[in-house]
């Protein structure tokens, strides 16, 4: 299995609920979530995910998952290619980074994690592996060992309202 990093910045996509989505997720509700991917198109289903907070304190490493499909081209107008990569993951450890990530990004300045650029521009940075192996381990111990989530049939919502805002917003055509 590969590690990868999805980078979220606050300052282009402030993100309101993700304390509610933090809190179904602790709950043990499977919410899944649609993410884009830079230009990675590596990532499997079964590969895990790490949500890490930039440009905007606190910054660090705050959620964690499992990919459920692998990356698929959404239409995207606003950039070059005419598409964005998007892959699907279902979350098995979230936490309400408006708040404080479950590591800071100054623990991940100190070896074996410094291996690692940890503020990428994009998503779908791959994770090396020296520093993928600490950073599950050191995962781990803070957050509980946990099977990853089981994708039965919603009893509800399970989806991200992220989700239905980039729904909303490919269906969004120009006028002209």
């Amino acid at each position: 299995m590969t590690a990868f990093l999805l980078i979220w910045s606050p300052k282009k996509w402030p993100w309101p609920e993700l304390p509610d989505i933090a809190k179904r997720v602790a709950a043990g509700v499977a919410v899944t979530d649609v993410w884009g991917c830079g230009f990675a198109r590596g990532i499997l289903p079964g590969d895990r995910v790490f949500l890490h907070r930039v440009a905007q304190e606190p910054k660090g490493i705050f959620g964690s998952g499992y990919v459920t499909r692998a990356p698929y081209e959404v239409p995207d107008p606003s950039t070059k290619r005419g598409y964005r990569l998007c892959i699907d993951f279902v979350y098995d450890w979230l936490v309400d980074a408006h708040e404080a990530p479950v590591i800071p990004r100054d623990q991940l300045r100190v070896h074996p994690f410094s291996v690692q650029t940890w503020d990428a521009q994009s998503s779908g940075t791959i994770i090396k592996p020296i520093a993928e192996g600490a950073l599950e381990k050191r995962w781990t111990e803070l957050t509980g060992k946990r099977k990853p989530p089981k994708l039965d049939a919603p009893a509800g919502p399970t989806r991200s309202s992220k989700v239905t805002a980039h729904a909303a917003a490919a269906k969004r055509t120009p006028e002209g």
